[in-house]
């Protein structure tokens, strides 16, 4: 229960931040007299324009990917943290019930326990269970066949989380990207105007601003929350190897007992 508060806490945080979106207060001062009446208005305009909705369009094309990449590192969010959790790995329940038939040699019950509760836990050990060739046992080969399930069953969940060190990488690229479409615009209007109408830059200098501030807007949560759910599942790993490496050591001490 506390690690699920934990988890819901980042959660909220992240979805802040993914939202989140740098609205600029602009403050206007009371102009000068020399202004012109349509300087005036031309600044009205530009303040109305700066909400949400506006800085997503002054973005351009880019600010589209952006929005995906948003939407899916809020989904993997969410994913990771419904399925990273200690819960569905550990089994202690499993564990009680397979550890005496592991160390009694009862491999016909362990596989009858495996085989009722399918379970990343239980898996492995069936893996191991498979190596044992009638009256026949091979500890090395088992442990083999356990570890390579193992790196199996426990890589899978991992790939989820490495979609969010995917989102984090390419948002910051994509944002330096519309940057770059942003100021080749913006140069390629100075070359065909020149410099006497600032006005028609602004579009492309804002594009360029506001695709690298949102981009880093989008990368910075994604990259807190892959550090955050990598090292949760570190844990529950190898938390996981010890379970397995104990049931191991289980069936070893029946082994021993049942030869001397």
């Amino acid at each position: 229960m506390h690690d699920l508060k934990k988890f819901i806490l980042m959660l909220s945080l992240g979805l802040a931040a993914f939202f989140a979106a740098p609205v600029p207060v602009l403050a206007q001062d009371e102009p000068p007299a020399a202004q012109t009446e349509q300087t005036v208005e031309a600044e009205d305009d530009v303040g109305v324009s700066m909400s949400l909705w506006g800085l997503f369009q002054a973005g351009g094309w880019a600010m589209y990917i952006l929005l995906v990449l948003s939407i899916s590192g809020v989904g993997l969010i969410i994913y990771n943290l419904l399925m990273i959790r200690e819960k569905p790995f550990l089994r202690p329940d499993l564990a009680q019930k397979l550890a005496p038939a592991m160390e009694s040699l009862d491999f016909d019950g362990a596989r009858k326990i495996c085989e009722d509760n399918p379970a990343v836990l239980t898996n492995i050990i069936s893996a191991g269970l498979d190596r044992i060739d009638g009256q026949h046992i091979d500890p090395e080969s088992m442990k083999e066949a356990m570890e390579e399930s193992s790196t199996e069953e426990l890589a899978a969940p991992f790939v989820m989380i490495n979609m969010l060190s995917l989102v984090a990488t390419l948002s910051p690229m994509v944002g330096l990207l519309g940057t770059v479409s942003g100021m080749i615009k913006a140069f390629r209007a100075i070359a065909a105007q020149g410099m006497g109408q600032p006005q028609a830059l602004a579009d492309n200098i804002s594009e360029a601003l506001i695709t690298t501030a949102t981009g880093l807007i989008v990368a910075v949560p994604a990259m807190f929350f892959y550090i955050f759910f990598k090292n949760v599942y570190g844990k529950i790993s190898s938390r996981v190897d010890k379970q397995v490496g104990d049931l191991f050591h289980r069936m070893m001490k029946g082994i021993r007992r049942h030869t001397s």
